[in-house]
């Protein structure tokens, strides 16, 4: 299982919000400089936290902060929580949200705050739901095998499940680290540090299905080792993951929040249980 975070991932490279956001960050930003006073340390960081949720926003389909709703400020959180950032990350990142909504909405640029609705991040890390063996069959049992992309996501889901591989790795693991004759995998996890884990049967079934009648549906100019790949032949995202383990939850008709990271304590949980 994976250890409490301490802090939040490392943010170094500077992000850049998508046009129709940023005139409003920049407002607030100017707003905090010369009424609020406060450092330049703490603008900086809310300028980063505040153009994360733009991206996250423009790439749900979100336009303008008028169009975001409280779902979408709810989903990026979750997104932040499965990053592994830290409660005080995460309490920060919605402190720059909120204050800036607020902003706008006294401004009169927008009419409603939405996000004073959120609740606040928990100190210390909740553990995640766990799934019994029997919702587990649903889910893995949700995606259209008929569908080069049924056949990705169940491979992925299947390994997911079946090995406790963490979401990252998912993304990132190539075809060349699963051996699907000896039934491991190599990955590098945390650290870069490298382990051989046994990847079961149902898995390796699925992975072959989707290497020989999905992933080549898949691949472009371009395109990389990368096992599991996006409609655009990249590797895919830690957010299209996240957003597929949500809908195939819900198409499986499981009431309870299912995340990446929740498939992976399932994975410990049944483990012990069976005796492992």
């Amino acid at each position: 299982m994976e250890e409490p975070a301490k802090a939040g991932p490392i943010e170094t490279q500077k992000i850049e919000p998508p046009v129709p956001f940023e005139p409003w960050i920049s407002l607030f930003l100017t707003w905090l400089q010369l009424e609020k006073g406060l450092s330049k340390n703490t603008i900086d960081s809310y300028e980063t936290d505040l153009a994360q949720c733009a991206l996250f926003l423009h790439e749900l389909g979100v336009k303008h902060w008028r169009e975001a709703h409280l779902e979408n400020y709810s989903a990026w959180l979750a997104a932040l929580t499965d990053k592994e950032y830290s409660a005080a990350s995460l309490s920060r990142k919605l402190s720059a949200l909120r204050m800036m909504i607020r902003y706008l909405v006294s401004e009169g640029e927008m009419d409603d705050n939405h996000t004073e609705l959120l609740g606040n991040p928990r100190r210390g890390r909740a553990l995640p739901h766990s799934l019994t063996i029997e919702e587990m069959e649903k889910l893995l049992s949700a995606p259209d095998l008929s569908t080069s992309l049924g056949k990705r996501d169940r491979a992925l889901l299947e390994l997911m499940y079946g090995s406790g591989l963490r979401v990252s790795e998912i993304c990132s693991i190539s075809m060349n680290s699963i051996s699907t004759d000896e039934g491991f995998a190599r990955v590098f996890g945390k650290g870069s540090k490298e382990r051989v884990i046994p990847v079961g049967r149902h898995a390796i079934e699925a992975i072959r299905n989707y290497l020989h009648g999905g992933r080549p549906f898949f691949t472009k100019d371009g395109t990389g080792s990368e096992m599991f790949l996006s409609m655009r032949g990249k590797a895919i995202s830690r957010k299209t993951v996240w957003l597929l383990v949500k809908e195939y939850a819900k198409k499986a008709g499981i009431e309870k929040k299912v995340s990446p990271h929740g498939l992976r304590h399932s994975f410990a949980t049944h483990l012990l249980l069976g005796g492992g």
